[in-house]
Protein backbone atom coordinates (compact mmCIF):
# COMPACT_ATOMS: atom_id res chain seq x y z
CA UNK A 1 0.00 0.00 0.00
CA UNK A 2 1.60 3.80 -0.86
CA UNK A 3 0.57 4.91 2.41
CA UNK A 4 2.10 8.87 1.76
CA UNK A 5 0.51 9.45 -1.66
CA UNK A 6 -2.44 7.98 -0.02
CA UNK A 7 -2.48 10.34 2.72
CA UNK A 8 -2.15 12.91 0.20
CA UNK A 9 -4.94 12.36 -1.23
CA UNK A 10 -6.88 12.26 1.99
CA UNK A 11 -5.48 15.54 2.71
CA UNK A 12 -7.28 17.08 -0.66
CA UNK A 13 -10.59 15.89 0.51
CA UNK A 14 -10.28 17.69 3.68
CA UNK A 15 -9.38 20.60 1.80
CA UNK A 16 -12.83 20.57 0.00
CA UNK A 17 -14.46 19.97 3.40
CA UNK A 18 -12.88 23.00 4.50
CA UNK A 19 -13.99 24.88 1.55
CA UNK A 20 -17.58 23.30 2.01
CA UNK A 21 -17.29 25.03 6.15
CA UNK A 22 -16.37 28.17 4.51
CA UNK A 23 -19.64 28.40 1.92
CA UNK A 24 -21.92 27.71 5.35
CA UNK A 25 -19.93 30.57 7.03
CA UNK A 26 -21.28 32.78 4.34
CA UNK A 27 -24.57 31.59 5.02
CA UNK A 28 -23.91 32.50 8.79
CA UNK A 29 -23.45 35.80 7.73
CA UNK A 30 -26.59 35.97 5.47
CA UNK A 31 -28.86 35.10 8.72
CA UNK A 32 -26.56 37.04 11.08
CA UNK A 33 -25.21 33.86 13.36
CA UNK A 34 -22.22 33.32 14.08
CA UNK A 35 -19.72 32.47 11.52
CA UNK A 36 -17.05 30.70 14.41
CA UNK A 37 -18.14 27.73 14.38
CA UNK A 38 -17.60 27.73 10.89
CA UNK A 39 -14.31 29.03 10.67
CA UNK A 40 -12.80 26.88 13.57
CA UNK A 41 -14.30 23.96 12.14
CA UNK A 42 -12.54 24.91 8.59
CA UNK A 43 -9.70 25.84 10.30
CA UNK A 44 -8.68 22.86 12.05
CA UNK A 45 -9.56 20.03 8.62
CA UNK A 46 -7.70 22.27 6.92
CA UNK A 47 -4.40 22.52 9.48
CA UNK A 48 -4.82 18.40 9.45
CA UNK A 49 -4.78 18.60 5.42
CA UNK A 50 -1.26 20.57 5.25
CA UNK A 51 0.29 18.37 7.53
CA UNK A 52 0.55 15.20 5.29
CA UNK A 53 0.24 17.60 1.77
CA UNK A 54 3.36 19.59 2.92
CA UNK A 55 5.03 16.02 4.27
CA UNK A 56 4.79 14.85 0.79
CA UNK A 57 5.41 17.30 -1.28
CA UNK A 58 9.13 16.38 -2.17
CA UNK A 59 7.78 12.67 -2.35
CA UNK A 60 6.86 10.68 -5.78
CA UNK A 61 3.41 10.31 -5.61
CA UNK A 62 2.84 8.96 -9.25
CA UNK A 63 1.19 5.82 -8.63
CA UNK A 64 -1.23 2.85 -9.74
CA UNK A 65 -3.72 2.84 -7.34
CA UNK A 66 -4.69 -0.28 -6.17
CA UNK A 67 -7.77 -2.22 -4.15
CA UNK A 68 -5.87 -1.65 -0.88
CA UNK A 69 -5.12 2.00 -1.36
CA UNK A 70 -8.62 2.54 -2.67
CA UNK A 71 -10.17 1.17 0.55
CA UNK A 72 -7.66 2.80 2.84
CA UNK A 73 -8.35 6.54 1.51
CA UNK A 74 -12.23 5.77 0.91
CA UNK A 75 -12.49 4.43 4.77
CA UNK A 76 -10.15 6.95 6.12
CA UNK A 77 -11.85 9.88 4.26
CA UNK A 78 -15.44 9.25 5.29
CA UNK A 79 -14.30 8.89 9.15
CA UNK A 80 -12.11 12.16 9.09
CA UNK A 81 -14.97 13.95 7.21
CA UNK A 82 -17.45 12.12 10.39
CA UNK A 83 -15.15 13.67 12.30
CA UNK A 84 -14.53 16.83 11.21
CA UNK A 85 -18.35 17.28 10.40
CA UNK A 86 -18.70 17.14 14.04
CA UNK A 87 -17.21 20.37 14.85
CA UNK A 88 -19.82 22.62 14.09
CA UNK A 89 -22.28 21.32 15.76
CA UNK A 90 -20.41 21.29 18.86
CA UNK A 91 -18.61 24.97 18.57
CA UNK A 92 -22.10 25.84 18.42
CA UNK A 93 -23.28 24.23 21.09
CA UNK A 94 -26.13 22.80 18.78
CA UNK A 95 -25.20 19.00 19.85
CA UNK A 96 -22.87 19.54 22.89
CA UNK A 97 -22.23 15.91 23.30
CA UNK A 98 -19.56 14.31 21.00
CA UNK A 99 -21.12 11.07 20.54
CA UNK A 100 -24.11 12.98 19.47
CA UNK A 101 -22.41 15.22 17.25
CA UNK A 102 -20.84 12.59 15.37
CA UNK A 103 -23.95 10.20 15.08
CA UNK A 104 -25.38 13.23 13.20
CA UNK A 105 -22.52 13.79 11.11
CA UNK A 106 -22.27 10.59 10.37
CA UNK A 107 -25.24 10.33 9.54
CA UNK A 108 -25.25 13.28 7.41
CA UNK A 109 -21.98 12.09 5.30
CA UNK A 110 -23.24 8.70 4.81
CA UNK A 111 -26.50 9.85 3.71
CA UNK A 112 -28.54 7.78 6.47
CA UNK A 113 -30.91 10.47 7.78
CA UNK A 114 -30.84 8.91 11.41
CA UNK A 115 -30.86 12.19 14.00
CA UNK A 116 -30.14 12.33 17.53
CA UNK A 117 -31.86 16.19 17.35
CA UNK A 118 -35.88 16.24 19.17
CA UNK A 119 -36.38 19.96 18.17
CA UNK A 120 -34.88 20.43 14.96
CA UNK A 121 -36.24 23.74 14.08
CA UNK A 122 -34.58 25.76 17.02
CA UNK A 123 -31.20 25.32 15.97
CA UNK A 124 -29.68 28.12 13.34
CA UNK A 125 -30.03 28.15 10.25
CA UNK A 126 -26.14 27.80 9.06
CA UNK A 127 -26.35 24.51 11.17
CA UNK A 128 -29.63 23.15 9.84
CA UNK A 129 -27.75 24.41 5.88
CA UNK A 130 -24.42 22.45 7.29
CA UNK A 131 -26.50 19.46 8.38
CA UNK A 132 -28.35 19.19 4.79
CA UNK A 133 -25.05 20.20 3.09
CA UNK A 134 -23.05 17.11 4.55
CA UNK A 135 -25.67 14.88 2.62
CA UNK A 136 -25.63 16.19 -0.65
CA UNK A 137 -21.46 15.89 -0.37
CA UNK A 138 -21.49 12.22 0.92
CA UNK A 139 -24.13 11.91 -1.93
CA UNK A 140 -21.75 12.47 -4.84
CA UNK A 141 -18.65 11.14 -3.36
CA UNK A 142 -20.22 8.11 -3.17
CA UNK A 143 -21.84 8.17 -6.80
CA UNK A 144 -17.77 9.15 -7.61
CA UNK A 145 -16.71 6.30 -5.62
CA UNK A 146 -19.21 3.58 -7.52
CA UNK A 147 -19.26 4.47 -10.44
CA UNK A 148 -15.38 5.62 -11.34
CA UNK A 149 -12.77 4.25 -8.39
CA UNK A 150 -14.65 0.75 -7.72
CA UNK A 151 -15.04 -0.39 -11.56
CA UNK A 152 -11.71 0.79 -12.46
CA UNK A 153 -10.19 -1.09 -10.13
CA UNK A 154 -12.31 -4.12 -10.62
CA UNK A 155 -13.32 -4.17 -7.08
CA UNK A 156 -16.01 -7.19 -6.82
CA UNK A 157 -18.94 -6.96 -9.46
CA UNK A 158 -19.30 -3.00 -10.34
CA UNK A 159 -17.80 -3.38 -13.53
CA UNK A 160 -21.05 -5.30 -14.08
CA UNK A 161 -23.20 -3.11 -12.20
CA UNK A 162 -22.35 0.21 -14.06
CA UNK A 163 -20.67 0.42 -17.57
CA UNK A 164 -20.53 -2.42 -20.12
CA UNK A 165 -16.56 -3.18 -20.44
CA UNK A 166 -16.18 -1.99 -23.27
CA UNK A 167 -16.49 1.56 -21.58
CA UNK A 168 -15.37 0.60 -18.81
CA UNK A 169 -11.81 0.48 -20.46
CA UNK A 170 -12.23 3.52 -21.52
CA UNK A 171 -12.73 5.49 -17.98
CA UNK A 172 -9.37 5.42 -16.69
CA UNK A 173 -7.67 7.83 -19.11
CA UNK A 174 -10.55 9.89 -18.77
CA UNK A 175 -11.68 9.70 -14.82
CA UNK A 176 -11.91 13.41 -14.70
CA UNK A 177 -14.29 14.29 -17.31
CA UNK A 178 -16.66 11.19 -16.63
CA UNK A 179 -16.53 12.77 -12.84
CA UNK A 180 -17.33 16.24 -13.47
CA UNK A 181 -20.27 14.58 -16.27
CA UNK A 182 -21.49 13.06 -13.19
CA UNK A 183 -21.51 16.25 -11.26
CA UNK A 184 -23.10 18.24 -13.62
CA UNK A 185 -26.13 15.74 -13.66
CA UNK A 186 -25.92 15.75 -9.97
CA UNK A 187 -25.83 19.17 -10.15
CA UNK A 188 -28.92 19.42 -12.58
CA UNK A 189 -31.15 16.93 -10.31
CA UNK A 190 -30.52 19.32 -7.27
CA UNK A 191 -31.76 22.50 -9.16
CA UNK A 192 -34.27 21.10 -10.84
CA UNK A 193 -36.36 19.98 -7.63
CA UNK A 194 -35.22 23.60 -6.11
CA UNK A 195 -36.91 25.40 -8.35
CA UNK A 196 -39.93 22.82 -8.64
CA UNK A 197 -40.50 22.82 -4.76
CA UNK A 198 -40.35 26.91 -4.92
CA UNK A 199 -43.35 27.01 -7.46
CA UNK A 200 -44.68 24.87 -4.87
CA UNK A 201 -44.46 27.80 -2.38
CA UNK A 202 -41.54 26.45 -0.83
CA UNK A 203 -39.23 29.12 0.73
CA UNK A 204 -35.41 28.88 -1.03
CA UNK A 205 -33.79 27.68 2.27
CA UNK A 206 -36.00 24.54 2.74
CA UNK A 207 -36.49 24.11 -1.13
CA UNK A 208 -32.44 23.93 -1.25
CA UNK A 209 -32.39 21.61 2.25
CA UNK A 210 -34.74 19.15 1.10
CA UNK A 211 -32.87 18.97 -2.46
CA UNK A 212 -29.84 18.42 -1.07
CA UNK A 213 -31.41 15.68 1.27
CA UNK A 214 -33.71 14.15 -1.89
CA UNK A 215 -30.90 14.13 -4.59
CA UNK A 216 -28.45 12.75 -1.98
CA UNK A 217 -31.25 10.39 -0.51
CA UNK A 218 -30.41 11.65 2.65
CA UNK A 219 -33.75 12.47 4.67
CA UNK A 220 -32.16 15.19 6.68
CA UNK A 221 -35.50 17.87 6.51
CA UNK A 222 -35.25 21.81 8.50
CA UNK A 223 -38.43 20.63 9.40
CA UNK A 224 -39.91 18.63 12.82
CA UNK A 225 -42.79 16.98 10.68
CA UNK A 226 -40.42 16.23 7.71
CA UNK A 227 -42.15 16.24 4.85
CA UNK A 228 -45.55 15.79 6.64
CA UNK A 229 -46.78 19.62 6.94
CA UNK A 230 -46.36 20.25 3.05
CA UNK A 231 -49.01 20.08 0.72
CA UNK A 232 -49.61 17.31 -1.82
CA UNK A 233 -47.74 18.71 -4.46
CA UNK A 234 -44.58 18.82 -2.81
CA UNK A 235 -44.55 15.36 -1.54
CA UNK A 236 -45.16 14.60 -5.23
CA UNK A 237 -42.23 16.32 -6.22
CA UNK A 238 -39.79 15.10 -3.65
CA UNK A 239 -41.19 11.50 -4.06
CA UNK A 240 -40.20 11.83 -7.62
CA UNK A 241 -36.94 13.30 -7.17
CA UNK A 242 -36.08 10.04 -4.95
CA UNK A 243 -37.51 7.75 -6.91
CA UNK A 244 -34.66 9.08 -9.84
CA UNK A 245 -32.32 9.58 -7.32
CA UNK A 246 -32.52 5.77 -6.94
CA UNK A 247 -32.07 4.65 -10.44
CA UNK A 248 -28.09 4.15 -11.31
CA UNK A 249 -27.11 7.27 -12.12
CA UNK A 250 -25.39 5.84 -15.02
CA UNK A 251 -28.70 5.65 -16.60
CA UNK A 252 -28.81 9.39 -16.03
CA UNK A 253 -25.44 9.35 -17.93
CA UNK A 254 -27.07 7.52 -21.25
CA UNK A 255 -29.50 9.56 -21.29
CA UNK A 256 -27.12 12.41 -21.10
CA UNK A 257 -25.36 10.81 -24.20
CA UNK A 258 -28.68 9.71 -25.55
CA UNK A 259 -28.26 5.98 -25.64
CA UNK A 260 -31.58 4.84 -25.14
CA UNK A 261 -31.14 1.48 -25.70
CA UNK A 262 -28.75 1.08 -22.89
CA UNK A 263 -31.64 2.22 -20.83
CA UNK A 264 -33.85 -0.32 -22.45
CA UNK A 265 -31.60 -3.16 -21.62
CA UNK A 266 -30.87 -2.11 -18.26
CA UNK A 267 -32.34 -4.94 -16.17
CA UNK A 268 -31.88 -3.63 -12.60
CA UNK A 269 -33.78 -0.20 -13.85
CA UNK A 270 -37.10 -1.96 -14.96
CA UNK A 271 -36.54 -4.63 -11.95
CA UNK A 272 -36.22 -1.42 -9.51
CA UNK A 273 -39.43 0.40 -10.83
CA UNK A 274 -41.86 -2.91 -11.03
CA UNK A 275 -40.62 -3.49 -7.01
CA UNK A 276 -41.56 0.02 -5.97
CA UNK A 277 -44.66 0.29 -8.04
CA UNK A 278 -45.58 -3.40 -7.02
CA UNK A 279 -45.29 -2.29 -2.98
CA UNK A 280 -46.83 0.65 -3.32
CA UNK A 281 -50.03 -0.56 -5.09
CA UNK A 282 -49.95 -3.06 -2.16
CA UNK A 283 -50.13 -0.72 0.61
CA UNK A 284 -52.57 1.22 -0.84
CA UNK A 285 -54.84 -1.27 -1.09
CA UNK A 286 -54.40 -2.01 2.52
CA UNK A 287 -54.86 1.72 3.30
CA UNK A 288 -57.49 2.35 1.27
CA UNK A 289 -59.70 -0.80 1.94
CA UNK A 290 -58.36 -1.31 6.01
CA UNK A 291 -58.18 2.37 7.03
CA UNK A 292 -60.40 3.88 4.67
CA UNK A 293 -58.52 6.40 3.55
CA UNK A 294 -59.22 7.95 -0.11
CA UNK A 295 -57.91 6.42 -2.87
CA UNK A 296 -55.65 9.65 -3.76
CA UNK A 297 -54.07 9.51 -0.15
CA UNK A 298 -53.67 6.25 0.26
CA UNK A 299 -51.64 6.20 -3.16
CA UNK A 300 -50.03 9.22 -1.87
CA UNK A 301 -48.23 7.88 1.82
CA UNK A 302 -47.99 4.19 -0.06
CA UNK A 303 -46.00 5.89 -3.10
CA UNK A 304 -43.80 8.12 -0.82
CA UNK A 305 -42.85 5.95 1.84
CA UNK A 306 -42.32 3.09 -0.26
CA UNK A 307 -39.83 5.24 -2.20
CA UNK A 308 -38.50 7.03 0.82
CA UNK A 309 -37.46 3.49 2.43
CA UNK A 310 -36.34 1.50 -1.02
CA UNK A 311 -33.69 4.61 -2.17
CA UNK A 312 -32.74 4.41 1.60
CA UNK A 313 -33.94 8.42 2.07
CA UNK A 314 -35.73 8.04 5.34
CA UNK A 315 -38.21 11.44 4.57
CA UNK A 316 -41.36 10.62 6.12
CA UNK A 317 -45.08 12.15 4.92
CA UNK A 318 -46.88 9.90 7.36
CA UNK A 319 -46.61 7.90 10.81
CA UNK A 320 -46.46 4.53 8.76
CA UNK A 321 -46.56 3.26 12.44
CA UNK A 322 -50.19 3.87 12.69
CA UNK A 323 -50.64 1.59 9.44
CA UNK A 324 -51.97 -1.94 9.67
CA UNK A 325 -49.02 -4.23 11.22
CA UNK A 326 -48.82 -5.68 7.70
CA UNK A 327 -48.17 -2.39 6.26
CA UNK A 328 -45.43 -1.17 8.56
CA UNK A 329 -44.25 -4.96 8.64
CA UNK A 330 -43.87 -4.88 4.46
CA UNK A 331 -41.78 -1.24 4.99
CA UNK A 332 -39.68 -3.42 7.45
CA UNK A 333 -38.61 -5.99 4.75
CA UNK A 334 -38.52 -2.91 1.85
CA UNK A 335 -35.39 -1.79 4.03
CA UNK A 336 -33.17 -4.51 3.37
CA UNK A 337 -33.78 -3.57 -0.77
CA UNK A 338 -31.86 -0.54 -1.50
CA UNK A 339 -32.01 1.50 -4.27
CA UNK A 340 -29.63 0.73 -7.72
CA UNK A 341 -25.95 0.06 -7.71
CA UNK A 342 -24.69 3.32 -8.60
CA UNK A 343 -26.70 5.65 -7.03
CA UNK A 344 -27.11 7.15 -4.02
CA UNK A 345 -29.35 4.83 -2.36
CA UNK A 346 -28.36 2.39 0.31
CA UNK A 347 -28.82 -1.05 0.86
CA UNK A 348 -28.38 -4.06 -0.28
CA UNK A 349 -29.13 -2.73 -3.82
CA UNK A 350 -31.37 -4.13 -6.95
CA UNK A 351 -29.21 -5.52 -9.00
CA UNK A 352 -28.18 -8.05 -6.65
CA UNK A 353 -31.82 -9.16 -5.13
CA UNK A 354 -32.00 -9.67 -8.92
CA UNK A 355 -28.86 -11.67 -9.78
CA UNK A 356 -29.83 -14.20 -6.42
CA UNK A 357 -33.51 -14.47 -8.52
CA UNK A 358 -31.76 -15.56 -11.45
CA UNK A 359 -29.39 -18.02 -8.78
CA UNK A 360 -33.06 -19.59 -7.71
CA UNK A 361 -34.38 -19.49 -11.32
CA UNK A 362 -31.34 -21.56 -12.38
CA UNK A 363 -31.26 -23.82 -9.03
CA UNK A 364 -34.68 -25.19 -9.96
CA UNK A 365 -34.01 -25.12 -13.75
CA UNK A 366 -31.35 -27.64 -12.93
CA UNK A 367 -33.34 -29.79 -10.83
CA UNK A 368 -35.36 -30.35 -13.65
CA UNK A 369 -32.71 -30.25 -16.26
CA UNK A 370 -29.20 -32.01 -14.24
CA UNK A 371 -27.43 -31.49 -17.42
CA UNK A 372 -28.11 -28.25 -18.59
CA UNK A 373 -25.16 -25.32 -18.59
CA UNK A 374 -27.33 -22.22 -18.08
CA UNK A 375 -25.46 -18.56 -17.87
CA UNK A 376 -26.64 -16.07 -15.76
CA UNK A 377 -26.77 -12.43 -17.32
CA UNK A 378 -27.27 -9.20 -16.32
CA UNK A 379 -28.25 -6.65 -18.47
CA UNK A 380 -27.38 -8.77 -21.78
CA UNK A 381 -23.45 -9.67 -19.92
CA UNK A 382 -22.37 -12.72 -18.52
CA UNK A 383 -21.73 -12.86 -14.52
CA UNK A 384 -18.60 -15.03 -13.89
CA UNK A 385 -18.41 -17.28 -11.22
CA UNK A 386 -16.22 -14.90 -9.46
CA UNK A 387 -18.85 -12.20 -9.85
CA UNK A 388 -21.37 -14.69 -8.70
CA UNK A 389 -19.65 -15.71 -5.83
CA UNK A 390 -19.24 -12.17 -4.67
CA UNK A 391 -22.87 -11.21 -4.93
CA UNK A 392 -23.60 -14.46 -2.90
CA UNK A 393 -21.36 -13.69 -0.48
CA UNK A 394 -22.08 -9.69 0.20
CA UNK A 395 -25.58 -11.06 0.89
CA UNK A 396 -24.53 -12.70 3.31
CA UNK A 397 -22.31 -11.04 5.10
CA UNK A 398 -24.62 -8.08 4.83
CA UNK A 399 -27.14 -10.42 7.02
CA UNK A 400 -24.42 -11.59 9.56
CA UNK A 401 -23.51 -8.05 10.25
CA UNK A 402 -27.06 -7.27 10.39
CA UNK A 403 -27.59 -10.11 12.85
CA UNK A 404 -24.13 -9.61 15.11
CA UNK A 405 -25.57 -5.30 15.51
CA UNK A 406 -29.03 -6.51 16.26
CA UNK A 407 -27.46 -9.11 19.07
CA UNK A 408 -24.95 -6.11 20.34
CA UNK A 409 -27.94 -3.81 20.66
CA UNK A 410 -30.29 -6.21 22.55
CA UNK A 411 -27.42 -6.64 25.00
CA UNK A 412 -27.23 -3.16 25.41
CA UNK A 413 -30.89 -3.55 26.66
CA UNK A 414 -32.59 -2.32 23.47
CA UNK A 415 -36.04 -4.23 22.85
CA UNK A 416 -35.98 -6.41 19.55
CA UNK A 417 -37.89 -4.76 17.20
CA UNK A 418 -36.14 -1.70 18.12
CA UNK A 419 -32.83 -3.02 17.89
CA UNK A 420 -33.12 -4.93 14.52
CA UNK A 421 -35.25 -1.90 13.02
CA UNK A 422 -32.12 0.44 13.91
CA UNK A 423 -29.57 -1.73 12.60
CA UNK A 424 -31.10 -2.24 9.41
CA UNK A 425 -32.41 1.57 8.41
CA UNK A 426 -28.45 2.73 10.02
CA UNK A 427 -26.94 -0.13 7.78
CA UNK A 428 -29.08 0.81 4.82
CA UNK A 429 -28.81 4.01 4.97
CA UNK A 430 -32.64 4.72 5.70
CA UNK A 431 -33.13 6.95 8.67
CA UNK A 432 -36.12 6.11 10.32
CA UNK A 433 -37.36 2.78 11.46
CA UNK A 434 -39.81 0.52 14.03
CA UNK A 435 -40.20 1.22 17.66
CA UNK A 436 -38.90 3.83 19.14
CA UNK A 437 -36.78 4.83 16.39
CA UNK A 438 -39.82 5.44 14.52
CA UNK A 439 -40.58 8.19 11.79
CA UNK A 440 -41.82 10.43 14.33
CA UNK A 441 -39.16 9.69 17.33
CA UNK A 442 -35.28 9.89 16.82
CA UNK A 443 -32.22 8.06 18.15
CA UNK A 444 -31.49 10.36 21.35
CA UNK A 445 -32.74 8.14 23.58
CA UNK A 446 -30.21 5.30 22.88
CA UNK A 447 -27.15 4.78 24.94
CA UNK A 448 -23.59 6.33 23.69
CA UNK A 449 -22.46 2.69 23.09
CA UNK A 450 -25.80 1.89 21.10
CA UNK A 451 -25.10 5.25 19.16
CA UNK A 452 -21.43 4.38 18.68
CA UNK A 453 -22.05 1.07 17.24
CA UNK A 454 -24.88 2.47 14.58
CA UNK A 455 -22.09 4.83 13.65
CA UNK A 456 -19.82 2.33 12.81
CA UNK A 457 -22.63 0.33 10.61
CA UNK A 458 -23.71 3.47 8.74
CA UNK A 459 -20.61 3.87 7.45
CA UNK A 460 -19.85 0.04 6.78
CA UNK A 461 -23.36 0.07 4.84
CA UNK A 462 -22.50 3.22 3.31
CA UNK A 463 -18.89 2.06 1.39
CA UNK A 464 -20.74 -1.16 0.91
CA UNK A 465 -19.24 -3.13 3.91
CA UNK A 466 -16.12 -4.91 1.94
CA UNK A 467 -14.12 -1.59 1.88
CA UNK A 468 -14.52 -0.96 5.17
CA UNK A 469 -13.97 -4.62 6.77
CA UNK A 470 -10.74 -4.73 3.98
CA UNK A 471 -9.15 -2.80 7.05
CA UNK A 472 -9.46 -5.23 9.59
CA UNK A 473 -8.01 -8.06 8.16
CA UNK A 474 -4.65 -9.07 8.99
CA UNK A 475 -3.50 -9.39 4.87
CA UNK A 476 -4.56 -5.79 4.45
CA UNK A 477 -1.48 -4.82 6.56
CA UNK A 478 1.06 -7.24 5.22
CA UNK A 479 3.28 -6.00 2.66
Amino acid sequence: MHLIPNLRIVAKSLFILSVALIATAVIAIIYAESVLPFLYSSGIALLTGLVPFLFSKDIDINHNMTKKDASFVVSLSWILFSFFGSLPYIFSSSIPSFTNAFFESVSGFTTTGASILTDIEILPKSVLFWRSLTHWIGGIGIIVLVIVIMPTLQMGSYNLFTFESSVQEKIQPKIKSVGLRLLAIYLLLTLAEIVLLMAGKMSLFESVCHSFGTVATGGFSPKNTSIAGYSPYIQYVIAIFMLLAGVNFVIHYYIFKRNFRKIKENEELWFYLIVVFSITAILTAILYFTMGKPFEVSFRDSFFQVVSIITCTGFASTDYLLWPPIAWTIIFFAMFLGGSTGSTAGGIKMARHLVLLKNVKRFFHQLRYPNAVIQLKLNKNVISDENNRNIITFITIYLLVFAAGTIALAFDGVDGKTASSAVATCMAGIGPGIGTVGPVSNFFHLSDFAKLVLSFLMILGRLEILTLLMLFTPAFWRK
